[in-house]
């Protein structure tokens, strides 16, 4: 298994668990809780996918 693929079963659970934190259904309007998951599923990716690029990068530019 890659680095990239470890770094990433690792970082999910964290960014999920931090989003957990916050109560998104306060930004949508009501009776949007469909458009209010598939955001948090969007966010969650997004935040997962930079999150581990910027700790692989960082570990590559500092092992050279």
């Amino acid at each position: 298994m890659s680095v990239k693929a470890m770094l990433y079963l690792l970082i999910v659970p964290i960014v999920v668990w931090a989003f957990d934190s916050i109560n998104i259904n306060k930004i949508f309007k009501k009776n949007r809780n469909n458009q209010a998951k598939i955001a948090y599923l969007i966010l969650v990716i997004a935040m997962s996918y930079l999150v581990t690029n910027f700790f692989y990068d960082f570990f590559i530019s500092t092992a050279s």
